[in-house]
């Protein structure tokens, strides 16, 4: 999945933390439809192996693992997943270019 999602490095520090902190197995990004663009994208931990689906698409970089599901893909395929540390506040930054248009709410 690496060539398909691009997860930075400051990102994959920051959800090998938050998996070490929560004592999770890995990351899922979801797209779910809803929010004022039409998709909203969906985070989550996976507890358990067996919770990641044969289609599931999963990057593994040895202290976390994110993992999208097959029908994401299609519209995360290119993405550019980052940590943005910014003075009021952090959060992920996701830089999608098969998005047609955006919100300032960051759905």
């Amino acid at each position: 999945m690496s060539t398909i999602v691009t997860v930075t490095e400051s990102a994959k520090e920051h959800m090998a933390s938050m998996l070490q902190e929560n004592s999770k197995k890995a990351v899922r990004l979801a797209l779910k439809g809803g929010g004022c663009a039409g998709f909203k994208y969906k985070w989550g931990f996976i507890d358990n192996k067996e919770d990641v689906g044969a289609d599931d698409h999963t990057e593994d970089w040895h202290t976390g693992k994110l993992v999208v599901d097959d029908a994401s893909m299609l519209y995360v395929a290119g993405t550019k997943i980052d940590w943005k540390e910014e003075v009021f506040g952090s959060q992920f930054e996701i830089t999608n270019p098969n998005a047609s248009s955006g919100c300032g709410c960051g759905e």
